[in-house]
């Protein structure tokens, strides 16, 4: 416990960092996972094509593998990034494909008659999708999508693997110093573990005030 008090500084910079790469690259991702989401159930096959292989291409390789490539390979190619910046790109379009089936699946949930009954009234396709399936899709999603942010914040972990000093790069760090692993990792576990708590306990409120009543 001393090992934790005499560096509460470093970490909870660690954790400032680990919470604004979270915050933003789950707002980045919500808001193009919900696009590549529109895109996987609109009619023009190229659009459903697209989104399709955007999906199965982040679902199926690994998040540190996609990491080691922007931050090492890209450059090679003349595309220089700060590192963080780097890792809020990756997570993003990491995290988007998993959003992304997850409103699909919200999609799924809204009646056929519905959609209908908007193209009935006048509604474009782009139109009835925004107004109409979309925001009960989203609605009935919430939890799903809150599981996806505690995984996204459970993933910064892996940008210290590319030099970025987040909670767990900067535990590893302090540990290097006192050599007391068991508290200082456990420390760091229970950081993590609160911000996962606060997100699930946030959601479940948010699922609660925009449930559909049927």
């Amino acid at each position: 416990m001393e090992a934790l008090l005499d560096n509460a500084g470093p970490l909870l910079q660690g954790l400032l960092t680990t919470l604004w790469i979270a915050a933003v690259a789950g707002v980045g991702a919500l808001v193009l996972g919900v696009l590549v989401a529109a895109a996987r159930v609109s009619p023009v096959p190229v659009l459903r094509g697209v989104a399709f292989g955007y999906v199965q291409l982040f679902l199926n390789v690994p998040l540190l593998a996609l990491l080691v490539l922007f931050v090492f390979a890209l450059p090679d190619v003349g595309l220089l990034m700060p590192l963080a910046t780097t890792v809020v790109v990756v997570l993003v379009v990491y995290e988007a494909a998993y959003v992304a089936e997850a409103v699909r699946s919200g999609v799924n949930t809204v009646s056929l008659g519905q959609a209908e009954a908007a193209r009935a009234l006048g509604l474009t396709f782009v139109q009835s999708l925004r107004l109409v399936v979309l925001p009960q899709a989203v609605r009935a999603v919430v939890q799903p999508l809150g599981n996806v942010l505690i995984a996204l914040v459970m993933n910064t972990a892996l940008a210290a693997a590319v030099g970025v000093v987040e909670l767990t790069s900067a535990t590893n760090k302090v540990n290097l110093v006192e050599a007391q692993p068991i508290p200082i990792f456990a420390g760091a576990g229970v950081l993590y573990m609160l911000v996962a708590l606060t997100i699930g306990l946030l959601s479940g409120v948010v699922e609660r005030r925009v449930a559909i009543a049927r």
